[in-house]
């Protein structure tokens, strides 16, 4: 069975805790094995990578690493403030996401 997390991949996520607190971002990845999600921008590594096809140069290279998801908070769409999810069923008995802050029905 699939696990079910508060974010989805194209997001708009706050980051709560560490480097990166206070950033807005949108989810790229979300990581269903580890409980981890892939943000644009945040949580930069560097990768030393050697040359082949893809880069013949080589080099050091920039890319995000996997931040938890018990760091992430969902940016509500309408508002642009952050809410706590919830889960309810709608009209059509389908489970859908909801913001716990005003209620409404979240995409």
């Amino acid at each position: 069975m699939q696990k079910k997390f508060h974010i989805k991949k194209n997001d708009v996520v706050l980051v709560l805790s560490g480097e990166y607190k206070g950033t807005e971002a949108k989810v790229l990845e979300v990581i269903t094995k580890t409980n981890k999600a892939i943000v644009e921008g945040v949580n930069m590594v560097s990768r030393h990578t050697k040359p082949d096809a893809k880069s013949p140069q080589g080099g050091i290279v920039k890319k995000e690493a996997p931040i938890h998801i018990s760091n992430l908070m969902l940016v509500e769409p309408g508002t642009g403030k952050p809410t706590r999810i919830g889960r309810k069923l709608d009209d059509k008995g389908k489970l859908v996401r909801y913001s716990k802050k005003s209620g409404e029905e979240i995409k």
